[in-house]
């Protein structure tokens, strides 16, 4: 179940699960092509930095509406971090892939705008969704907020993303259509995204600018990446 992220005039709200035919039970499982990583960063040695967890959330979040509340966020002196499933966030500039047709839950606006002043287009962009401030956590005391980059990791993928959209302030685990796709996640906001699997680590007080400017993002992200895996 994918609850709908916040933006500046969107509320969550709960996704009509898919059919359980077995062409669309096939299709579920589906990946869309993938990279196997964005750098010479391996996902083995992100995933192996964050084997364990200091946790800096006052509590844990639900990856789902209805789920229970299990998933922290952790820390260190270079990052946050934390595993869960993804939800695919199509909100934001409408294209083919993400609109009122293809996403019931669909808002064409993101928490955070581009340079040019138009929301961020999730169709195209690669950038994760944390959750809205709240006493579980504050994003904005760690060195995040919109255009802040991360890795995002997922068997032994990576790509690098930006702090797009702010999403329900329960729940963690969400990322845009173009993340999920370069993962080689099931893309569709209808029905896709993975069940668990997924580690998001955040960089603290390393933004892009401009938000939209991924190649930056890429560049920044394996630079820091090195750091983090070199990390004591």
């Amino acid at each position: 179940m994918r609850v709908q992220s916040l933006t500046l005039a969107a509320a969550s709200a709960a996704l009509l699960a898919p059919t359980t035919s077995p062409t669309t039970e096939f299709a579920a499982v589906r990946t869309e092509p993938a990279v196997r990583r964005e750098g010479s960063v391996e996902a083995a040695d992100l995933l192996a930095r964050v084997r364990e967890c200091a946790p800096v959330s006052r509590g844990r979040y639900r990856s789902d509406d209805g789920t229970a509340a299990t998933i922290p966020v952790c820390g260190t002196r270079q990052a946050v971090f934390w595993k869960a499933d993804m939800d695919i966030d199509c909100d934001g500039r409408p294209g083919s892939h993400c609109n009122r047709r293809t996403d019931p839950l669909f808002s064409d606006a993101t928490a955070y705008q581009q340079s040019d002043g138009r929301y961020l287009s999730a169709e195209t962009l690669p950038y994760i969704v944390v959750p809205a401030a709240s006493g579980i956590w504050d994003y904005r005391e760690h060195g995040v907020r919109g255009g802040t980059v991360a890795a995002v990791v997922y068997g032994d993928r990576v790509q690098y993303a930006v702090v797009g959209d702010v999403g329900p302030d329960r729940i963690i685990g969400e990322a845009s259509y173009a993340t999920a796709k370069a993962l080689g996640i099931r893309a569709d906001p209808h029905g896709g995204g993975a069940p668990s699997g997924v580690t998001y680590i955040v960089f603290k007080d390393a933004q892009v600018k401009p938000i939209e400017d991924h190649a930056a993002a890429v560049a920044t992200g394996e630079r820091l990446a090195r750091l983090f895996v070199g990390e004591k």
